[in-house]
């Protein structure tokens, strides 16, 4: 598991690690001797139950079977995969390629009520028109030379927007202007993307705010990041994909986003901004 800047996932990395610890201290045995019966250096050991070097699945098995509770296996494998399942690399998600990744959110949408989200370099995906979502993926694609399954990944993205039409969800999404006028695939593109959002901004269950540019804003933009009711956030960085579900991390982040939200414009003050970033393009 890759380290990341997030509490939660340290957390859970160091609560195996200290489990394991644990288990070897109840053994009588010291890290030397769980090395010599798994036959692993010493320096294994020791990384291992310091949190600097996550076990596997196999290791946790041998270290189980050292230190005489094989039943506690499976519980400790499935803290593994929770502790790994809070931080994704982009090339473990996208293995399969770009399609299988879109859809693997569609359930998360659909149980949300309540979304927030931020996003200070692209349109969100939920308000991306086709041309622009097949710019993105693209460029995703051919950057990280993944199988090109493109127009599937696409259709896949455009279906998760019935949520945006569909039952009683509600949308409060924020952009930085810079979004509006650092594009991608072409002027026709952000031509058709700028006026799409002029059009979701009139649903009745969307709020659409834009953080202007200015030179002396005290609270500077941030990682892009969804808030599924008060659940759970993910967050987009350029080496992976974070889920946090630590309350306390989640509430650090609603009020991240209620302080740029306090910045943003929405109404006829959004639109003159999207309207000027399209007349921009000439």
């Amino acid at each position: 598991m890759a380290l990341s800047a997030s509490s939660s996932a340290q957390q859970a990395r160091q609560a195996l690690a200290d489990r394991l610890a644990e288990l070897c201290r109840d053994a009588g045995l010291s890290g030397l001797d769980l090395a010599e019966r798994c036959d692993w250096s010493r320096s294994k050991s020791s990384r291992i139950m310091n949190g600097r070097t996550p076990p596997s699945a196999d290791d946790i098995r041998a270290w189980c079977t050292a230190c005489g509770v094989e039943d506690q296996t499976e519980d400790l494998i499935a803290m593994l995969r929770t502790a790994e399942g809070m931080w994704v690399g982009w090339r473990r998600m996208e293995r399969a390629g770009l399609k299988q990744a879109q859809e693997a959110r569609l359930p998360l949408y659909e149980r949300t009520r309540r979304f927030r989200s931020y996003s200070s370099w692209l349109v969100p995906g939920m308000i991306q028109t086709r041309p622009y979502t097949t710019a993105a993926l693209q460029a995703i694609q051919r950057r990280r030379g993944l199988v090109d399954d493109v127009a599937e990944a696409v259709a896949a993205r455009m279906e998760r927007q019935r949520v945006l039409y569909e039952g009683d969800h509600t949308f409060a999404l924020l952009v930085e202007e810079s979004v509006l006028r650092s594009g991608i695939g072409g002027a026709d593109v952000m031509t058709g993307q700028l006026g799409h959002l002029i059009s979701i901004a009139s649903l009745p269950n969307v709020s659409l705010g834009v953080v202007p540019m200015r030179p002396d804003r005290e609270r500077w933009p941030a990682e892009g990041f969804w808030i599924y009711d008060s659940a759970q956030v993910n967050v987009e960085l350029i080496s992976g994909y974070l889920t946090l579900t630590q309350p306390s991390e989640v509430t650090m982040y609603a009020e991240t986003f209620a302080e740029l939200a306090a910045l943003a414009v929405y109404g006829a003050a959004a639109r003159t901004l999207i309207t000027s970033a399209m007349d921009a393009l000439g």
